[in-house]
This record gives structure tokens, sequence and C-alpha cells, in this order.
């Protein structure tokens, strides 16, 4: 019998999901929680199989309850189950260290297969979360600056002169340019103002 803990905000969908999980001869809810921290203790006091996690309630998120989970019961393996499927949400629930991560608008017969993989070790994305992860692991990854680079841009962005800058770290104007060179090839831009709005656009600045 696999045993499954439900933590979701809204009280009727908790109850839809026992009643179609229930009805399997395999699966059982063992607990229900309205919130990510009281998931959390319901979790660790029932130690169940299986939690299928939302990811946005009141009182805490499903990625953080995710992880707090894991971190104090590896055994346990979380699902995500949400009507949220954004980059950021799965990047982060995957992250954390979600065995899955399904949308509610799966079947029943397709969340009771998931529950069971889940339980066999198995990784288990719907469709359009797994083709999001592939887009994620094809994209080129964002260039990277030392943190000398970084700090030199950072000043540029502040309006700050080659001179001001060498003046305020100590080093030559010289340099300066030595850095804001190497930063605009990385960024592949030809101006300040093209590395500082390239640099703000890939999350360095």
């Amino acid at each position: 019998m696999i045993r499954i803990l439900l933590v979701d905000d809204h009280p009727v969908v908790r109850m839809g999901l026992k009643g179609m999980l229930d009805a399997e001869p395999d699966l059982t809810v063992v607990g229900e929680a309205s919130s990510g921290a009281e998931g959390v203790e319901v979790a660790l006091a029932e130690r169940p199989d299986i939690v299928l996690m939302d990811l946005r309630m009141p009182g805490g998120d499903g990625v953080e309850a995710t992880g707090r989970i894991l971190a104090a019961d590896p055994g346990i393996r979380v699902m995500v189950l949400t009507t949220y499927e954004s980059d950021r949400d799965i990047l982060r629930a995957i992250e954390a260290g979600a065995s899955g991560y399904l949308l509610k608008d799966a079947t029943p017969a397709e969340l009771a297969d998931a529950v069971r993989a889940a339980a066999r070790g198995e990784t288990v994305l719907a469709p359009s979360v797994a083709s999001t992860l592939v887009r994620q692991v094809r994209a080129p990854a964002p260039p990277s600056l030392s943190a000398r680079e970084t700090e030199v841009l950072t000043l540029v962005a502040s309006g700050l002169t080659n001179a001001d800058i060498g003046k305020r770290l100590f080093i030559s104007e010289a340099t300066v340019k030595t850095h804001l060179l190497r930063v605009f090839n990385k960024l592949d831009v030809a101006d300040r103002t093209a590395a500082v709005t390239t640099a703000m656009r890939h999350g360095i600045l």
C-alpha cells in the first residue's frame, strides 16, 4: 500500500484527490495539510511514501516545504501537483528535490500511475513540464564575469567614468579599460551602455 499525504490549501481539491486516490486498491491517503508549514509537520509525523504538494499556498510555499521535508527525511518522495507551469516554478521545485511535477489537469488514471511511478523511485513530469526543462538545458548558459569585472561594470552602471572607477578601486584607468574590454567581449557588446543593459538582462547586475 502506497501511503500519500495531500498538501493543498483548497479543501475541495483535497477532498477530490482523496476520493480519487483512495478508490485505488494500492493507494491510501494518510494525511492532509493546508499550508507548506503544516505539510512539513504532517509529513514528519506520518512519514508517507509520497507527498502531493501544491506550490503556492499561504503559510509557506510548496518549494520551501519540499526542501524542508527532504532535508529531514530523504526517503519521502515529494511530487508537485499544481496549476502553475512557469519556468521559474518548475526549476525551483526540481532544484528543491521534487520527484515529479504534474499539473492539476491530469486525469485520475494519470495521477494514480504517476504516484506509483514516484513510489518506485522514478521521476514523473507532465509533458509540457518536460519540454520546458529540455528547453532550459539546451539554452546557452549566461555569460560569466569575474568578481572584479562585475564590480567595474556595477560602477559603470552607477554613471562613473573610467577615471572615477580607477580611483574608487585603487587601480589605474588603463586597468579599468582592460576589464571593460573583457566584459565587452564576454557579453558580445561594443559599448558601456550595451554592456550594462545586457548584464541586467542576464541577471548579472
